[in-house]
């Protein structure tokens, strides 16, 4: 009789345990069910099922066109994959800013139809009111400051965020509500490490970065980016652990070959 060994699940509480012992928590994107389960099987802490799939899996140019549906269809591969990642999904742009009803009926709607264990936003203080009222149907909610992709026409550009004193002083502030408004944990995007540490030391819930430097609780990377499937981004906080934009090249580039010459396939492949 085969013993079904018990997987301890993540949740948000470990999260907070690892910060408060010094452990870095880990988190990657992921978008689909064959690489969710790869992930998952590496021991990744935090699956973050991004509106970055408008990106790398749509070819959109921003995370804007993505859709509720769109987000929902991605969660739920994912969910499907995993055993003991904890499972976070982005609200997509549109789904709650300005409307905290629709915020609350986007974020159940994603926990309904995904089976997710928790959404993410981004913004500070102009969300607080959003987040209190997922917060107030039991869903628990990750913050997103600093770079905020879905307010690009915003910024007008994907450049360092809150370097000046006084955006800075603003992205503290907006952590600081983030923290009492209940955010479980908090994604910094693309600010200066000295900041993005000062955060960390403030605040009691843990910080996760992206282009963020080192002085916080945990880090996240687009999996595309860091295997080095998606070849065109080459920002200075990527690191690309793999080049499989070559191996998949070259993989695809043998099969095409392999047929034409008709040594595909051979003799112990066909029945």
């Amino acid at each position: 009789m085969s013993v079904h060994k018990e997987v301890k699940k993540v949740t948000t509480h470990t999260l907070l345990e690892m910060k408060q012992a010094g452990r870095k928590i880990t988190m990657l994107t992921g978008y689909d069910f064959s690489m969710a389960r790869i992930i998952d099987e590496a021991g990744i802490d935090v699956i973050l099922v991004g509106d970055s799939a408008s990106n790398v899996m749509a070819g959109h140019e921003t995370t804007l066109p993505i859709t509720l549906d769109q987000m929902i269809y991605h969660g739920a591969s994912v969910v499907r994959a995993v055993e003991r990642a904890l499972i976070v999904v982005d609200l997509p742009f549109g789904s709650y800013q300005g409307n905290s009803k629709e915020a609350l009926h986007s974020a159940i709607r994603i926990m309904k139809e995904t089976g997710a264990h928790a959404v993410k936003l981004e913004g500070g203080g102009e969300v607080v009111e959003s987040i209190q009222r997922i917060l107030s149907a039991g869903i628990p909610v990750m913050g997103h400051l600093g770079l905020t992709p879905q307010s690009i026409y915003k910024f007008g550009t994907y450049a360092v965020r809150a370097k000046e004193t006084e955006e800075a002083a603003r992205l503290m502030e907006d952590a600081k509500a983030l923290e009492k408004a209940g955010c479980f944990a908090l994604v910094l995007e693309k600010i200066p490490s000295v900041l993005a540490t000062q955060v960390t030391e403030t605040i009691q819930i843990p910080s996760i970065g992206i282009g963020a430097g080192n002085g916080v609780d945990g880090q996240v990377l687009v999996v595309h980016d860091m295997l080095g499937i998606n070849n065109d981004f080459n920002p200075r906080f990527v690191r690309k652990y793999r080049n499989l934009h070559q191996e998949m090249l070259h993989a695809f580039q043998e099969y095409i070959e392999d047929v034409r010459s008709d040594n595909f396939p051979n003799a112990k492949e066909q029945y």
